[in-house]
């Protein structure tokens, strides 16, 4: 008997700035797919950081350092046929080529969320902690968040609702081919 390979799962990387809704985006897809019966999983920046505990910082090599474990994650489990997300900031351009070098066929999302609305929102408080100069590694408030050149969708937060969020995500894996029905 012959075993049927397995076909590896879609990685959808979603990076924005703080606070603009990447990881409440990534669990209404989840929780959407889910329910239609998708096998899928959510993989978080800050779930990372938090793993890693006070061994991380904020500075690049550590950025990196995340990047680099959701990368990982994400590539082993979607070779193992399950569907990601991943939400997190990536934010420096090493991060951003890392991402490409190694899921070069992952699709990337950019959350569209202007830094006011983010600081307005800061359900954190990074912001206000940036603002006061308690915290001075703030992307997007200490230094600038780049925008993503060329990403395969761009998810307005802002002015977007959350269903319509969810839609746009799901239609755009469904049209390129990465969200097949079933059967």
């Amino acid at each position: 008997m012959t075993a049927t390979p397995i076909q590896p799962g879609f990685v959808l990387w979603l990076m924005g700035p703080t606070s603009s809704g990447k990881t409440t985006v990534s669990n209404a897809v989840v929780e959407r797919l889910r329910n239609a019966g998708t096998t899928i999983i959510h993989f978080d920046g800050d779930e990372v950081r938090d793993f890693f505990g006070d061994n991380l910082g904020f500075n690049p090599e550590d950025r990196l350092r995340v990047v680099s474990t959701l990368i990982h994650l994400a590539k082993k489990v979607s070779l193992a046929g399950t569907n990601v997300i991943v939400s997190a900031l990536t934010a420096n351009p090493d991060a951003r080529k890392l991402l490409d070098e190694n899921l070069g066929d992952a699709v990337i999302g950019f959350i569209q969320c202007s830094i006011e609305t983010c600081a307005a929102r800061d359900p954190k408080g990074l912001y206000a902690m940036a603002k006061s100069g308690e915290i001075d590694t703030l992307v997007g408030y200490n230094t600038e968040y780049p925008v993503l050149e060329n990403p395969d969708i761009v998810l307005d937060t802002e002015n977007d609702p959350l269903d319509a969020l969810v839609d746009q995500t799901i239609d755009y894996l469904r049209s390129s081919g990465r969200l097949l029905e079933r059967s």
